[in-house]
C-alpha cells in the first residue's frame, strides 16, 4: 500500500451545516488531512458494516486501482495528532497506522466491494462530499476572513510580546538615575539584583538598619550575604542577632574605609549612590562597573593588594 511518512500536515475536522443534514452522519467522518478531504478505513468499515481488515484486504488485492491520490497511510505524527485532537481513546491497540481514502478512492471501492450495503453507502458518501464542497465554496469568504483574523491576531501577539521585551529592563539596564519619590521603583530595582544572585552578595554601605537585612532575605537560601558597614551599634547588633536566629544568616562586619556604596552580585560590582535604606528619598544614580572585579574589591577589604 502507498505510504508517505514524510508528508506531515495538520489534521482538522470539516464542519457540517444544515444543508448537509441528510448526510450528517457521514459528514462527521470526513476529515482534512494533507489538504485533502478523506475518510479513514475504520470509519468506512463502520459505514459498510464490515471489518476494517476486509476493506484493506480487498484494496491490497487491487492495489493498482488505488494510487497515492486515491489512498494513503497516515504517518505516526499524523495519527498521534488525530488522537489528541479528537480525544480518541479506543485506538490504543491499533497495530497498523490507518489508511485514508479520498473521494476518488472511495468511489473506486465500489468496484471491489460489491455488496448492496456498500453500493448504497457509497452513493451517500459521494453526496456528502458534494455537499461538503458546496458548503466550503459558499462560505469561502467567511473562511478567508477567519484566516485573516487569525493571522492579524498572531501578528498582534507578536508585537505585544516585542513591546514587553523592550520594557523588561531587569537584565538590560546597567546604569541610570532614580529621582526623589521613586521609592518603590528603586526598591524593586535593588530587589531584582538581589534575587538574581547565584552564589554571593556583598554590600558595602556605611549606614544600614533592619530594613536592609529584610531586603537581603529576598536572596536564594544558598546565597551567602555579607555586609560591610561603618559602625555596628548595640541596637544594630541586636537586630542582626534576632534576624540570624530566624532567617539565613547575614554576616555583618565593620569597615570604615569606603565613602561610596557598592553592591556586589556574584562577580558584578554596582556603584550605588545612596544607602540601601534610603532608596528613593533623594536623587541617586547607579552603574555597573565593568572594569572592576568583585575579587579586587574583596581583596582590598581584606588588605590583600
Amino acid at each position: 500500500m502507498n505510504e508517505n511518512k514524510n508528508n506531515k500536515a495538520e489534521i482538522q475536522p470539516v464542519a457540517n451545516c444544515d444543508q448537509m443534514a441528510i448526510e450528517k452522519s457521514i459528514g462527521s467522518f470526513i476529515l482534512t488531512i494533507r489538504g485533502q478531504q478523506v475518510i479513514l478505513d475504520r470509519d468506512l468499515a463502520s459505514l459498510y458494516k464490515v471489518e476494517t481488515g476486509r476493506i484493506n484486504e480487498q484494496v491490497k488485492r487491487n492495489i493498482k486501482r488505488f494510487p497515492a491520490d486515491f489512498m494513503f497511510q497516515l504517518n505516526d505524527d499524523e495519527f498521534q495528532n488525530l488522537k489528541s485532537q479528537f480525544a480518541i481513546s479506543n485506538w490504543g491497540g491499533v497495530r497498523k497506522l490507518p489508511y485514508a481514502f479520498t473521494e476518488q478512492g472511495i468511489a473506486m471501492l465500489s468496484s471491489v466491494l460489491r455488496s448492496d450495503v456498500a453500493i448504497e453507502v457509497n452513493i451517500r458518501i459521494m453526496r456528502a462530499f458534494v455537499s461538503m464542497r458546496h458548503f466550503i465554496a459558499g462560505n469561502a469568504q467567511v473562511f478567508k476572513r477567519l484566516e485573516d483574523i487569525e493571522y492579524h491576531q498572531k501578528e498582534s501577539d507578536k508585537r505585544i510580546e516585542e513591546i514587553f521585551q523592550k520594557f523588561d529592563v531587569k537584565e538590560s539596564v546597567n546604569q541610570g538615575i532614580f529621582y526623589d519619590g521613586q521609592v518603590f521603583d528603586a526598591y524593586v530595582f535593588v530587589s531584582d539584583l538581589i534575587k538574581k544572585a547565584k552564589t554571593s552578595i556583598v554590600l558595602i554601605d556605611n549606614y544600614i538598619d533592619e530594613s536592609v537585612l529584610t531586603m537581603l532575605d529576598k536572596r536564594e537560601r544558598n546565597v551567602a550575604a555579607t555586609i560591610y558597614t561603618g559602625k555596628i551599634s548595640r541596637q544594630l547588633q541586636l537586630d542582626i542577632t534576632r534576624h540570624n536566629a530566624q532567617y539565613p544568616p547575614i554576616t555583618v562586619n565593620e569597615f570604615r574605609n569606603s565613602h561610596d556604596r557598592f553592591l556586589i552580585i556574584d562577580d558584578e560590582v554596582y556603584h550605588i549612590g545612596a544607602s540601601i535604606k534610603d532608596l528613593g528619598k533623594k536623587w541617586f544614580g547607579f552603574a555597573l562597573m565593568r572594569d572592576i572585579t568583585a575579587m579586587e574589591i574583596i581583596n582590598r577589604i581584606n588588605g590583600v593588594h
